[in-house]
């Protein structure tokens, strides 16, 4: 089953561009309106849970590097690593790794959780953000990953010699404990928060402060330095387990899906962020006494409603501040896993 879905940024080649992930170990990448399958690629990671997508920049050595904006896919595996995935040059990079002592791992029985269960990235740096099951949030910077490319020939597309893989992992900028397993995260538009919805119904908020350089370099090969500091670790408003949390545009307030089918909206006061507003709790995706989890929440990017996907199959658009159901899509004949607005909505 596909485990993350992104449409990759309009300001690659193509906006219609939709990067999907799965428990298959592929990352596959499909043009949406021309109903074409692009390429298929396995990143040797075991089943792939998470996904996210940046920019190809160009770093001082003439490497290319990722950051937030299309044309590189990141995606985080079961065995705990993170991969970069260069559309262009079709290169895979070993961006970090969760667990250094991957090998002691022993991940048929489960006895160590390593696997990269949440990817972001921050806009206009080189830096992304994952969290995982071994209950640690990390930030990478992406550009002290050039260099070191070997021979990969795992992609479906004909090989051209352009397929490698690279083989050493950077040290992560900064690492902050979580209180459980991470189940879900999101970056803020303007990329200075980041909130991780984790086990125990635990809501974890991060404030991202980018210090400037002492000597004033803007040089993107060399990334400022960076403090992360734990806003709040906060308990859940709703009574299960969590499966999704997202920022609202605005990031005033979060949507928060649980396994119970129900969303709640909760806002952010108690971080220096107001709003005036109360939070609240709406029932959803249920069919007579049947419940079902809801496994996703998408924000439009224009104005600012939301869709959830759930596992009865259905997904519908709400209006959360005016508190309005919008309409539902038809049903799907399985559970919807994953949803994706395009940078047109």
């Amino acid at each position: 089953g596909i485990t993350s879905l992104q449409y990759l940024p309009s300001t690659s080649s193509s906006s219609s561009l939709l990067a999907s992930t799965s428990w298959d170990g592929a990352l596959r990448i499909h043009d949406a309106i021309a109903k074409t399958h692009v390429v298929t690629q396995t990143m040797d990671s075991g089943p792939l849970l998470c996904m996210a997508v940046g920019t190809t920049t160009t770093s001082s050595s003439g490497e290319s590097s990722g950051g937030g904006g299309g044309g590189v896919v990141y995606t985080g595996g079961i065995d705990g690593s993170i991969k970069r995935y260069d559309i262009a040059t079709s290169t895979v990079t070993l961006i970090g790794q969760h667990s250094p002592n991957i090998e002691q791992a022993d991940l048929v029985n489960g006895k160590k959780k390593v696997a990269v269960s949440c990817l972001g990235t921050i806009r206009n740096t080189n830096w992304i953000v994952s969290a995982g099951w071994d209950k640690k949030f990390h930030i990478w910077d992406v550009s002290k990953c050039e260099g070191n490319n070997y021979s990969n020939s795992n992609a479906d597309a004909e090989d051209d010699g352009k397929n490698k893989t690279t083989t050493t992992a950077a040290q992560p900028l900064a690492t902050m404990d979580l209180p459980g397993k991470a189940f879900s995260m999101d970056v803020s538009s303007d990329g200075t928060r980041i909130v991780v919805a984790t086990s125990g119904r635990r809501n974890c908020f991060f404030d991202i402060i980018h210090q400037p350089r002492e000597d004033g370099s803007t040089s993107s090969s060399s990334s400022p330095p960076i403090e992360v500091k734990l806003l709040s670790d906060r308990e859940s408003s709703l009574k299960y387990q969590t499966r999704c949390v997202k920022f609202f545009p605005d990031t005033k307030g979060i949507a928060v899906g649980s396994i119970e089918g129900r969303v709640a909206i909760e806002y952010l006061d108690d971080i220096g962020i107001p709003s005036g507003k109360k939070k609240y709790a709406f029932k959803c995706h249920r069919v007579n006494d049947t419940i079902y989890p809801v496994n996703d929440i998408a924000f439009h990017p224009i104005h600012g409603t939301f869709a959830t996907g759930g596992a009865d199959g259905t997904v519908i658009t709400w209006d959360g501040n005016h508190k309005k159901k919008l309409s539902s899509i038809a049903k799907c004949p399985t559970s919807v896993a994953c949803l994706a607005f395009n940078g047109l909505g």
